[in-house]
């Protein structure tokens, strides 16, 4: 097996909070968040597990398996100017390790595909809140803004 070259790490909350604030994607057995920074220097990577997966060794073998499947999919797939953030999940350490590489290879097409546009959102509300400014049916509401 052939080690691929490491991706550097983050290391400061401050990175792992900007990070949380990018696009997200909660896979079975993990979450990637991704960040896109305002340079183009190398992808950065950061790893977290919270308390509710388990103790410490818990915690610490569930990192250990987030960091393998970084270190074979990340180098191939992470793009330039981003820092990622994989949160742990407690079936982090029941996946099939096969499944687990699917679920990051998913996770980092999914942040990195179309951004959704504000404008091809559907309105709020149901259609007859909508379209029945001015109707008479509308409770006797009348658009008078028009002069």
């Amino acid at each position: 097996m052939t080690r691929r070259t490491d991706i550097a790490r983050l290391r400061k909350r401050r990175d792992f909070l900007a990070a949380a604030g990018g696009r997200k994607w909660a896979a079975t057995s993990l979450v990637l968040q991704a960040r896109e920074r305002a340079d183009e220097d190398e992808p950065r990577v950061g790893f977290t597990v919270t308390k509710k997966v388990g103790g410490a060794v818990v915690r610490n073998r569930a990192r250990r398996r987030l960091k393998a499947a970084a270190s074979e999919i990340l180098p191939l797939a992470a793009k330039q100017g981003y820092d990622y953030v994989l949160v742990g999940r407690a079936s982090t350490l029941t996946r099939a390790w096969p499944d687990l590489l699917d679920d990051l290879r998913a996770a980092v097409t999914k942040v990195h595909g179309a951004k959704p546009h504000g404008s091809q959102r559907p309105a709020r509300g149901r259609p007859s809140q909508r379209t029945t400014e001015g109707h008479p049916s509308s409770g006797g509401k009348e658009d008078t803004s028009h002069g």
